[in-house]
């Protein structure tokens, strides 16, 4: 009996545990890009490397990972051109758009405009008229409640900041006029509000890269293969864009320092291990699993700005993001309810494919 319940503790704590560190991590990544970019290195230059560096990772993976699957066609004109599409709203923009906007705000401002991509789902598949606006149904109803709460949220981050939760001495600001801190939460000048657009943008080119994935997973189910290979396109955009952006070739040169180590550490756990731990954890738990998750984010953001860093996280930016958190909960308890009618309505085979889909979801935050 203590057996049984040893098991079952351990089923739900090993999940729950691993979910939550790859959040932390996600956040301490966060920040140490914030960091490295302040002190000067190229974003472009970095997202070429990363995912190059993802890809090379990921392409023979993929083909490991199903190796004793079916064989289907896949260098074919639809699935290419979806690869294509992937890749430019998935990585090229997506990250583009993301890193300038992290760059122009915080971390926690990431966070909550990552949030947002349940309810620009949702505006989405009315707009495109794949949810049809019934008031009658009471997941809709809370959908609709969700996503504005998460607007109001991400609405308020933009226009207040407030005062700072740990402000700094004046000694302390000379101090680090001197000996420059060793890690960068948030810096001044800001440009806040264009910080946060272009986060909010990030999140909207995510959406469409959902829209885009899941007629590709019904069409191609092999999961890791497709990951590959829109990460692929993606990387081949991203270089092409940075070269063109980044001329200044010094920037392209690689040194044994922390942005070296920086890119290596974000392809292996972007591409290998937070995918992983994300798949895993939803065939274990379902696909509605790992989202459940993401507003853990706020909670490292917030601890981690308020405990290490002075003057850099907002009375304001912590409220909007409780906010936007509350909207976020509201829509996925909405997505919970209407899965829980699909599953009641005997669609298995759809449930099937949605649970696949998932396993592409990726964060967001970079």
């Amino acid at each position: 009996m203590m057996g049984l319940v040893r098991g079952q503790m351990e089923e739900e704590m090993v999940p729950f545990t691993l979910m939550v560190i790859m959040e932390g991590c996600t956040i301490g990544l966060t920040i140490l890009n914030k960091t490295a970019m302040n002190g000067g290195m190229s974003p472009f230059v970095f997202i070429a490397y990363t995912n190059a560096l993802g890809s090379i990772l990921l392409l023979p993976y993929s083909f490991f990972f199903h190796h004793r699957g079916i064989e289907q066609p896949l260098f074919t004109l639809p699935l290419m051109l979806r690869f294509f599409f992937l890749g430019l709203t998935g990585v090229a923009i997506s990250q583009n758009l993301a890193f300038f906007g992290l760059y122009y705000s915080s971390p926690i401002v990431v966070c909550v405009m990552g949030l947002l991509i349940p309810a620009i789902s949702f505006l989405l598949s009315i707009i495109t008229r794949t949810t049809k606006l019934d008031w009658r149904s009471s997941s809709i109803r809370v959908k609709v409640i969700g996503t504005l709460i998460s607007i109001m949220g991400a609405i308020f981050v933009q226009v207040y900041k407030g005062p700072f939760m740990r402000k700094a001495a004046s000694d302390d600001k000379l101090e680090a006029k001197i000996n420059p801190p060793l890690l960068i939460f948030y810096s001044t000048p800001d440009r806040w509000v264009l910080g946060s657009t272009l986060l909010a943008a990030s999140s909207l080119s995510v959406c469409v890269w959902n829209i885009i994935q899941v007629g590709t997973i019904k069409q191609y189910p092999q999961v890791m293969k497709v990951v590959s290979f829109y990460s692929l396109a993606g990387t081949i955009q991203c270089s092409i864009f940075s070269l063109i952006m980044e001329r200044n070739i010094n920037a392209w040169k690689l040194k044994l320092n922390m942005e070296l180590l920086l890119i290596i550490i974000t392809a292996i756990f972007g591409s290998v291990i937070r995918s992983t731990v994300h798949a895993s954890c939803a065939e274990m738990k379902g696909h509605l699993y790992v989202p459940m998750f993401k507003p853990f984010g706020i909670v490292f953001a917030t601890a981690f700005g308020s405990t290490f860093f002075k003057n850099s996280l907002h009375y304001g930016s912590v409220i909007g993001a409780v906010i936007t958190g509350m909207g976020y909960y509201t829509v996925t308890w909405g997505n919970i309810r209407e899965d829980e009618l699909l599953r009641k309505g005997h669609n298995s085979k759809d449930a099937a494919d949605d649970q696949k889909v998932h396993l592409l979801q990726e964060d967001s935050q970079v």
